[in-house]
């Protein structure tokens, strides 16, 4: 009898210990420690180093000896295709002229509306460095450059200038055009559509369809052109590379001008000391008003893409960090299932947005089928707008709800949120709704379209009204689960990236007017995996802000 007893309380001791080593781990998971400001900002590991720029300083030396040599005349300039080694389709002519004057240069297009005319930035000058951009792939181009001097007279010049064939991840990545008017483009005399790739080199084509640009350095998710003119390019050391942690600020040249390197290294982080190798920007990124950088990162802990930093343009380092499991409800990130890789992707946060009116950031959750505003001095919540019920929301919050109107569409897993004008208590905003319901969304809806979405806020009452959209009459052909864009351009036409139709294997980019009417419609075969396009971008090439001088 008491060797049966003294057994039963073994196993009723070892039942207990079972009881409270189960209860200890969910307390523990309950309890996960969020991360201090100090050890993000390590776990970045954000720098800048000048790796690039000394492997092109003897390029640049060459360039200069070619401004101060006399010999370079407009009738014999010096010119050389790919002057950086990184991008193929532009040329850098040099040369000097006897009096003071202003040059401008013509790619010759192959068809109308399609040649590039770029003005050289920098006023009158007896040395000129014309940084010519818009050439075609494989082809002896006919570039004519224009020389106007004070009193008025002009002087030109034409040139051939031969370029290379497309390599194999732009080449094989099929364009096609229908459409197209480009009477009605927002194109002007220099506009292309950058195509900005998940992976593989990012390119630029014309209104045929053409590519005009690309770079041979790989990028992921980020190509933003800055106040300079220049790009902020996320890209990294070599091909074979698994991460991306390398974002140069370039130009259209190939140039580089900054360099910032991310290191996560090894981790100290709430579930002990770990190597872990990731990108450590992920979606995207701006430039603030004082020229540092915002970015959406992985903070290093369990959780992901759930984070902001801002970087320093004069350091390279850290200098805020926005953590949004701080600002929104526990539950949110605490009940959220890990993924595959072990993370906890509760926000997956996709966009962002600075509005200098009144200091403050939008931004964009995927997974919570959410967009929101924070003041960018206090952290603090302006508005919310989100599928999920004001009800549900711990109430602490709902008075940052925005109500919805009658006919407004509630987002899901949407992308590219920014705003358009903001005006007193009224601001418009613009976003790719890809809806897909990924937790907060509407399912009554969910994959039968994706869409382009204008809404006006009316943060006195706290409503928000649909004012325009495109892309349900489109259905489910060009229905996208994941990425997209959407682009309000200078004439009021909307540039729309499905960046993910038919499961990735193409993306299609759709110009429409304020009417719906369509002027542009350039599918792309998606040339690999992952190399479908992110987000799609009309901009001049090159930019009234942007000045190449060697010096």
């Amino acid at each position: 009898m008491r060797r049966k007893l003294a057994f039963m309380a073994i196993i009723l001791a070892f039942l207990s210990l079972i009881v409270v080593a189960c209860s200890k781990t969910s307390s523990d998971s309950a309890n996960e420690k969020i991360l201090t400001d100090a050890q993000i900002k390590k776990n970045v590991g954000s720098k800048l180093v000048t790796t690039r720029e000394k492997a092109q300083e003897k390029l640049t030396a060459t360039y200069k000896k070619a401004v101060e040599d006399s010999a370079y005349t407009l009738s014999d300039p010096y010119v050389k295709v790919n002057p950086y080694k990184t991008s193929p389709l532009t040329a850098l002519a040099i040369f000097q002229t006897d009096e003071d004057a202003k040059v401008t240069y013509t790619v010759e297009g192959e068809s109308d509306n399609t040649s590039i005319t770029n003005k050289v930035n920098g006023g009158y000058s007896k040395t000129h460095q014309v940084p010519i951009v818009g050439l075609y792939a494989n082809k002896n181009n006919k570039v004519t450059i224009t020389v106007t001097y004070k009193n008025g007279t002009t002087e030109t010049k034409t040139l051939r200038v031969k370029t290379g064939v497309l390599p194999k991840y732009i080449k094989n990545a099929t364009i096609t055009v229908k459409n197209t008017d480009k009477s009605k483009m927002d194109i002007g005399d220099n506009k292309l559509t950058i195509i900005n790739r998940t992976t593989k080199e990012p390119f630029a084509v014309d209104a045929d369809g053409n590519v005009r640009w690309y770079l041979t350095e790989y990028s992921q998710h980020t190509i933003e052109q800055i106040s300079n003119g220049r790009m902020l390019v996320l890209t990294k050391k070599k091909e074979s590379s698994q991460v991306y942690n390398d974002l140069i600020e370039t130009d259209v040249l190939g140039r580089v001008y900054k360099e910032y390197s991310f290191d996560p290294g090894t981790k100290s982080n709430d579930s002990g000391n770990a190597k872990d190798e990731t990108t450590v920007i992920h979606h995207d990124l701006l430039e603030l008003p004082n020229h540092d950088i915002l970015a959406t990162v992985s903070d290093g802990s369990k959780y992901k893409e759930d984070v902001m930093v801002q970087i320093s343009h004069k350091t390279g380092k850290v200098v805020k960090v926005i953590d949004l499991k701080k600002i929104l409800p526990s539950s949110m990130y605490k009940k959220y299932k890990a993924g595959s890789d072990g993370k906890i992707d509760w926000f997956h946060q996709n966009a962002l947005d600075y509005d200098s009116s009144d200091n403050s950031i939008m931004i964009s959750g995927r997974n919570q089928d959410m967009i929101m505003k924070l003041d960018y001095k206090t952290n603090k919540i302006i508005w919310i707008y989100s599928g999920k019920k004001k009800a549900t929301w711990p109430k602490k919050y709902r008075d940052k709800i925005l109500t919805s109107t009658i006919g407004t569409t509630i987002t899901g897993g949407q992308h590219g949120l920014y705003l358009l004008k903001h005006d007193g208590d009224s601001e418009d905003i613009i976003l790719y709704d890809n809806n897909i319901d990924v937790t907060n969304g509407d399912k009554k809806t969910s994959g039968k379209y994706s869409q382009a979405v204008e809404y006006k806020i009316n943060t006195k009452n706290m409503t928000i009204d649909q004012t325009w959209s495109y892309g349900k009459s489109l259905g489910k052909t060009n229905f996208t689960s994941i990425i997209g864009y959407a682009e309000r351009e200078s004439n009021g036409n909307t540039l729309i990236d499905f960046g993910y139709k038919d499961n990735g294997n193409e993306s299609n980019i759709i110009e429409v007017d304020s009417e719906g009417n369509q002027v542009f419609n350039l599918t792309v075969k998606n040339s690999s995996s992952k190399a479908y396009a992110y987000r799609a971008y009309r901009i001049p090439f090159y930019s009234s802000d942007y000045v190449f001088d060697v010096e």
